[in-house]
């Protein structure tokens, strides 16, 4: 991704105009070590657009807030001083993300710099309208986290909750969990009351928000995109110049209840056809015959089994396919028309499909005179499989941590 930054203004090395100039060039010295990895003072400077000076006063004191850490000098071959390389350092924080989708609760704790140092995985056995018993299992998969946490040394620094579902208000609550069974449920009050070392500064987000950030990052000029899914449901995410469009109600995104069905069958959001009735993964899962493993072995396995099918070319699942494709490409050209993105981005068991619904996509759009296609939106499969919302959270912690890096030793 191409870094964007700002010169220090003017004066002698580390008498920064502002303390807003100061954190922001800061931030660009510590974001430059994480994207670009170890590195020399001079490549820093050369790289950001800042000067050689600003770069080492920014550098002490990244240094002296255990941000960053220096090797020893190495020979540089010949070619003027031995290279000094800076490196992230950071090593007793931690950020935490807690999932929870259609069939598990997982946690995962990684280092500022995103590599995971432990993954915790509990499925809950999806008990339908029943919120209880999930939040026990998510209060325990969090205790469990904190003390491994705590066992590696490391202060958590950061954390976030993603849900498979839509979320709004003040405090943020989930507003309705379709895959679960669930009306607005107060998921970090759930948390807190079981779990007393919930962190208070504890995020909840949406995963589809999250995964959609996470894959706008991998895009070359990445600034406007349509983000849509089904892994658990389908969700998506509306990206306009870089920003999330939330909406006046924060539902903006719910991409799953767009209603395409006249007459249709009713959705759990109270509506009737909606797009989630007819190609979301438990209906084409029942449609293709594999009903009963989706019962026995839970969501992801049954996901795995189908798109293993439909690849091979088995008659029952590619049938089911084809159906919910074709609704599926119906959606993304509303959503072509209505906000003529740049790309729609397909995530979830959808990304390995891609090009069926890109060509059922295709198949139904505007030409710019007779008979001339219209190139129009791209429609392309995501990158990060179904750890998207995951690494999503991570790296959007990562990345407000690093907007003010030496908030991070405090």
């Amino acid at each position: 991704m191409a870094l964007r930054s700002t010169s220090a203004a003017a004066g002698p090395a580390g008498s920064l105009v502002s303390g807003d100039v100061r954190r922001h060039n800061l931030s660009i010295v510590a974001r430059y070590v994480v994207d670009h990895g170890a590195s020399s003072r001079s490549q820093i400077a050369d790289g950001a657009g800042l000067t050689r000076g600003s770069v080492t006063a920014l550098a002490s004191l990244l240094l002296d807030a255990g941000v960053l850490r220096e090797d020893a000098p190495q020979d540089s071959r010949g070619k003027g001083r031995p290279l000094t390389l800076l490196h992230l350092a950071a090593d007793d924080v931690a950020i935490l993300a807690l999932q929870l989708d259609a069939d598990e609760v997982t946690a995962v704790v990684a280092t500022l710099s995103g590599e995971p140092l432990l993954r915790i995985a509990e499925h809950h056995g999806r008990p339908m309208g029943a919120p209880e018993p999930i939040l026990d299992l998510m209060a325990s998969v969090l205790g469990r986290a904190l003390d491994a946490c705590a066992g590696l040394g490391r202060r958590l620094v950061d954390s976030t909750v993603v849900v498979f579902a839509p979320v709004g208000g003040t405090p943020p609550v989930v507003v309705a969990d379709t895959d679960l069974g669930w009306g607005r449920v107060d998921v970090l009050a759930g948390l807190r009351a079981r779990e007393p070392r919930t962190p208070p500064s504890m995020r909840l987000l949406p995963d589809s928000v999250l995964a959609a950030q996470a894959e706008l990052g991998l895009l070359e000029d990445g600034r406007d995109m349509v983000y849509i899914k089904s892994n658990s449901g389908i969700g998506g995410a509306i990206i306009v110049d870089g920003t999330v469009v939330a909406g006046a109600h924060d539902v903006a995104g719910a991409l799953g209840h767009l209603p395409l069905v006249p007459g249709g069958e009713q959705c759990g959001c109270g509506q009737r056809g909606c797009l989630v009735t007819v190609s979301g993964p438990d209906a084409v899962l029942r449609a293709a015959g594999l009903g009963r493993l989706l019962e026995s072995d839970g969501l992801s396995a049954a996901l795995d089994e189908l798109v293993s099918r439909i690849l091979a070319g088995e008659q029952h699942a590619s049938a089911a396919w084809n159906d919910a494709a074709e609704w599926i490409a119906r959606a993304l050209q509303v959503l072509a028309m209505a906000l003529d993105p740049r790309v729609i981005v397909l995530g979830g068991y959808w990304a390995p499909l891609a090009d069926s619904i890109a060509e059922s996509f295709a198949q139904n759009r505007p030409a710019a005179v007779p008979g001339d296609p219209w190139i129009g939106t791209a429609v392309v499969p995501g990158r990060l499989d179904r750890d998207a919302a995951l690494l999503g959270a991570l790296w959007s912690a990562r990345d407000r941590l690093l907007l003010d890096p030496l908030q991070i030793s405090t």
